[in-house]
């Protein structure tokens, strides 16, 4: 199960330089790839908006 950003995305880039296999793109509020992304949850753990969590 692949981690997904919600709409609370500020876009401030924390994740992506966390992110092991580069799955993070940037963008107004960041993506992240379910094919690339091995559910680490390293994204989450650092997201000052707690706008990453599990995808449901």
């Amino acid at each position: 199960m692949a981690y997904k950003i919600s709409d609370s995305c500020v876009a401030c880039g924390t994740c992506i330089g966390e992110c092991p296999v580069e799955a993070i793109s940037e963008g107004d509020i960041y993506v992240i790839d379910p094919s690339k992304c091995i559910d680490c949850g390293t994204c989450a753990g650092v997201c000052p908006s707690e706008a990453i969590a599990p995808e449901a």
